[in-house]
């Protein structure tokens, strides 16, 4: 994965709570659930990225020519 960047995040308290008891259920620290889960939010968005440029080929007739 390379190198690993650190820095500092202020949550709100119950927030924390929240993703510290999701973590448990998980068997993640909270760390690890964080880069869980914006891991697999970029995914997502990569993913709808995707889908959206295929959609635009289609609708433009998928980049072939019509004669």
């Amino acid at each position: 994965m390379g190198d690993r960047k650190a820095f500092l995040i202020r949550i709100d308290a119950q927030l924390w709570a929240d993703l510290e008891a999701w973590a448990q259920d998980e068997l993640r620290s909270v760390n690890g659930q964080i880069e869980y889960l914006l891991r697999d939010a970029i995914q997502a968005k990569r993913q709808r990225a995707s889908r959206g440029s295929a959609a635009r080929k289609s609708e433009r007739g998928g980049g072939e020519r019509s004669q």
